[in-house]
């Protein structure tokens, strides 16, 4: 188990992570109310967008062409945008922030 900090427009929320789930299901199981994940993680509406700062984005993953086309459609888009449903937790990623645009 580790932690996620999701920094929403009204405060933090810290969250109890475990090892193989996304972004994404961790803050919609814990009540998140700003993370909808209305796919359900098939990379199709943008609804667990959040912003990823760089020294944390370096332990991720690079994005993929089809997250980015996705994101760059989103209001919200900037360098630091990734979508919560792409990014798997694990303990290399401890203490994450997941700041959340709006």
């Amino acid at each position: 188990m580790g932690k996620i900090v999701y920094v929403l427009p009204d405060g933090e929320q810290v969250i109890e992570a475990r090892e193989g789930e996304s972004l994404m299901q961790i803050a919609v199981q814990a009540g998140v109310s700003a993370i909808e994940g209305e796919c359900g993680g098939e990379m199709s509406c943008a609804t667990c967008h959040v912003w990823i700062e760089d020294d944390w984005a370096a332990k991720l993953r690079r994005p993929s062409q089809d997250e980015l086309d996705l994101l760059e459609a989103d209001d919200h888009y900037t360098d630091e945008s990734r979508l919560g449903c792409q990014i798997k937790y694990s303990s290399a990623i401890d203490g994450i922030v997941a700041k959340i645009p709006g």
